[in-house]
């Protein structure tokens, strides 16, 4: 079978785009001895973390020259040091008073690392003043350099920071007032704990054995558990159609589109947070995504191949099963992206089996995609498909390796003081144990979707073609939900608020506390959740993020309640449900949920 080309040709592109069709490298295409290039740039990924050094050099070029001939700026610089360094010294003297309120200042300042009250004592105070500013130094060093690019400053801004983490007086035991005070009442045994710790960690990381401490979390059994039947069965996806939970349900069925760098179950964990069967107990019919864990065979299918093997087709047997013309479809994250695409393309063609669409914590518009967008340039995204190259996919420990430096103080410095230095353990989650169950990209897919949505921006603006032609968000005429959280640094809400520039419907916006996939679990039982969220009509005109964030009050709970009653005012009256798995027919012969898909190591 052959799979479904996500670009137009070159010579049709030119004449309709301002920029070239998405290319990418094959067999075929490439020059001779370039092989020597991949392998020698795939065997430095391993000591580079996955960025290319090529692009890191450019950045830091671009600032130090620039610095070099800016010799106001380097004299603010030494004003800026002088300044610190006087304030510093009468810091730690206890300034003019000799005052023990000077040293008792509210050093953390929104920092976690620093909150813990020993901290304001001497000398730990001084410790954390001083490297604040050497954090403020560095910070006015790396930015506001005349002529230097937006993206490169921003790339120097971010490994400097990542730097000066590493050398945090919180990450050593002579300078953390906790873990000194710990050393000494345990004697050291805290260390000795710590570095058992970290020998099983080092261990479980080269072996890729999963960690004993998530053992009781095992997808089938304690996770992924709501009751259900994989209905339909492709080369990417399986379809999962869950057990009614009412007496009646409404007659159309929403189809969950998950992202593919992660499995389905963030959306299923354990039943007191499974949006899944929330949904089922509100009266839906739910339909799931789980996609297949590619492997080195998977290399060539694209970005596409997701739309009409995996979208396409729950659709398609949604409306099959329920026998409803017309299904609610809901995506979350890259998911979330797919079904836009897949959305405008179904309006462009005139299909109209889409009731309502939800996002969640997805992007339309790239251009401001938080910090992954550093380090894509064609630089960078070309040492990537390098390191794809010999094996057809990005190995699952450099994604979830990306995501972690992307968030270094809360994935890996708290873990190190908190493992390795006090000697502890976190107590094991569901979600922690989700987020260690990682996925592989394939090469084709990864590239065009770094290329087209990161790189160029095509979806936003106009490019992004599908079978043959370009699609627009614009032609989606369908009632819309959006929902982002306030700390998401994978689709900052500011970017998901671009919902309102692209569509050209009735649109809700919903903005939840906490992060990228917390904020998303919030089940209603659970305490600690806020929301905003206000309904943008098609006669209002535009209001920016900002001015919106102001004028919409905050309602405490779960923004679970606010979305199913949405859904549930765009839905008909509850009928009978529809036969779990197609009963009596070859539906029913897949097998029980969570399927074998999600099961692929």
């Amino acid at each position: 079978m052959s799979y479904p080309k996500l670009v137009k040709s070159a010579e049709t592109s030119e004449k309709s785009f301002e920029k070239p069709p998405v290319e990418v490298p094959t067999d075929t295409a490439q020059p001779p001895l370039q092989g020597l290039d991949r392998s020698l740039h795939s065997a430095m990924a391993s000591f580079t973390g996955g960025l290319s050094p090529a692009a890191l050099a450019g950045a830091f070029f671009d600032w130090y020259t620039h610095l070099l001939f800016s010799p106001g700026k380097q004299l603010e610089l030494i004003r800026q040091a002088t300044k610190s360094e006087i304030e510093n010294f009468t810091f730690a003297t206890g300034g003019a008073e000799g005052t023990e309120k000077d040293q008792k200042l509210s050093l953390a300042d929104g920092d976690a690392r620093f909150r813990a009250i020993e901290w304001n004592s001497a000398p730990f105070s001084f410790f954390v003043k001083n490297f604040f500013s050497i954090e403020r130094w560095w910070d006015a060093a790396t930015t506001n350099v005349r002529g230097v690019s937006k993206q490169h400053e921003a790339m120097v801004r971010f490994i400097a920071r990542q730097l000066l983490d590493t050398m945090a007086p919180s990450n050593f035991v002579a300078t953390n007032p906790r873990v000194l005070k710990r050393t000494i009442e345990t004697g050291g045994l805290n260390l000795r704990r710590g570095f058992s710790n970290f020998i099983e960690d080092i261990s479980q990381f080269w072996t890729g054995a999963r960690s004993v401490e998530f053992e009781r979390f095992k997808v089938g059994e304690s996770v992924a558990i709501t009751p259900g039947k994989v209905v339909h069965r492709t080369k990417l996806a399986e379809i999962i159609q869950y057990a009614p939970a009412t007496a009646q349900v409404r007659p159309e069925p929403i189809v969950i589109v998950p992202a593919w760098i992660m499995k389905y179950y963030i959306l299923d964990l354990s039943p007191q947070n499974s949006l899944v069967k929330y949904l089922t107990e509100q009266g839906f019919t739910v339909f799931m995504i789980s996609w297949k864990n590619p492997d080195k065979a998977d290399r060539e299918i694209g970005f596409d191949d997701y739309r009409t093997e995996g979208v396409l087709a729950a659709i398609e047997i949604a409306t099959k099963i329920t026998g409803s013309r017309k299904v609610h479809a809901a995506g979350y994250c890259l998911g979330g992206t797919l079904l836009a695409i897949t959305a405008a393309a179904m309006a462009r063609d005139g299909d109209n089996r889409l009731a309502s669409l939800s996002f969640l914590a997805a992007q339309i518009d790239f251009t401001d995609a938080g910090e992954l967008t550093l380090f894509i340039n064609e630089s960078q995204i070309a040492y990537l498909e390098d390191m794809m190259w010999e094996r057809g996919y990005l190995e699952s420990s450099q994604m979830a390796g990306a995501f972690r430096f992307l968030r270094s103080n809360d994935l890996i410095w708290s873990r190190v003081v908190h493992d390795y230095l006090m000697g502890e353990r976190s107590a094991p989650m569901d979600i922690m144990a989700w987020n260690a169950d990682t996925t592989r990209m394939p090469y084709r897919m990864h590239s065009e979707y770094l290329r087209t949505l990161f790189l160029n921006n095509d979806l936003a603006e106009g490019r992004f073609v599908v079978e043959g032609s370009p699609i627009a968000i614009h032609d989606i005429r369908i009632p819309i939900f959006a929902v982002s959280t306030e700390k998401d640094h994978v689709a900052p809400w500011r970017s998901v608020f671009k919902f309102h520039l692209f569509s050209n419907v009735d649109l809700t916006f919903a903005l939840t506390s906490g992060g990228h996939n917390a904020g998303i679990l919030a089940a209603p039982a659970a305490k600690g959740h806020q929301y905003r969220i206000a309904r943008h009509r098609l006669k209002d005109r535009y209001t920016d993020p900002d001015t919106w964030l102001k004028q919409n009050q905050i309602h405490e709970g779960s923004w679970w309640t606010a979305w199913t009653e949405w859904l549930a005012a765009r839905s008909g009256t509850p009928v009978d449900p529809p036969l779990l798995g197609g009963k009596g027919t070859k539906l029913s012969e897949l097998g029980d949920a969570p399927g074998i898909y999600v099961l692929m190591n």
